[in-house]
């Protein structure tokens, strides 16, 4: 059997933690924390479903994170 490839770091870090800040703010704050890539997009923006570690998500509504998720 193959071994796992390695994963890029990806940082122990609460999505919860997210929900309600503006997008500025959530995406200096998940920088801080060591996020290599940060993502935001709009409420029902079509997207690939690809796991890609070190990658944090969020969907912004009106200026705020609604939603926030890993990979």
């Amino acid at each position: 059997m193959a071994p796992a490839p390695n994963s890029p770091y990806e940082p122990d870090d609460d999505t919860d933690s997210y929900l309600g800040l503006s997008q500025e703010a959530a995406e200096k704050q998940a920088r801080e924390r060591g996020w290599r890539t940060v993502r935001s997009l709009p409420p029902g923006t079509i997207i690939t479903m690809e796991y890609l570690g070190g990658r944090l998500n969020f969907e912004v509504d009106k200026g705020h994170v609604r939603r926030c998720w890993k990979g």
